[in-house]
């Protein structure tokens, strides 16, 4: 409960977890999260795992309210705070960001590095670095611009595995079989 950007400066109603869901790849699973607020006001909340139909769920019942010093008193604080709010959490999704794409690539690497000259891998092992090292800093732009540099640096790579998927896709297949 609050008006600033970060979780950690608001205010916790309830927490809930969703266990069971098998394992998967980095970014693969897809929550489903529901808000309803009913007549009475009571706040439920379930969340439900889309591919293996996994859910929990609670109930948020109103306990003890807020004063209306309180609730001034947070809204003053995200007004105060809103610039600092916004620079960190970008500066957050940056990180997290980063953090998919070194693992997608540090996967794709795993399995089809044989796509790459030894200048090649080097190269992104290289844009990887600077990437792990922007991301420990506290400049979301600087971190962004490491991803793109990343993203630009394995263009071919992906091209050249995405040529590899679709020549094993269609070896041995006649054209009447494809279309």
């Amino acid at each position: 409960q609050g008006e600033r950007e970060l979780v950690s400066d608001c205010r916790s109603l309830a927490q809930f977890t969703l266990r069971g869901i098998p394992p998967m790849a980095a970014g693969a699973a897809r929550i489903r999260i529901t808000y309803q607020v009913d007549a009475d006001g009571l706040l439920s909340v379930s969340a439900r795992e889309t591919h293996s139909g996994v859910e929990a769920s609670v109930t948020v019942k109103p306990s003890y309210g807020l004063t209306d010093e309180e609730v001034a008193r947070m809204l003053l604080d995200s007004i105060q705070s809103a610039d600092t709010d916004k620079e960190q959490r970008a500066l957050r999704e940056e990180q997290v960001e980063a953090e998919r794409t070194l693992l997608a690539i540090e996967s794709a690497l795993a399995a089809d590095a044989d796509l790459l000259t030894e200048a090649e891998r080097n190269d992104v092992a290289s844009l990887m670095q600077a990437l792990r090292t922007q991301k420990q800093g506290s400049d979301h732009t600087a971190i962004r611009a490491a991803i793109e540099a990343l993203a630009q640096g394995t263009e071919m790579f992906a091209a050249r595995r995405m040529d590899r998927s679709v020549k094993q896709a269609l070896a041995g297949k006649a054209l009447n079989e494809i279309v």
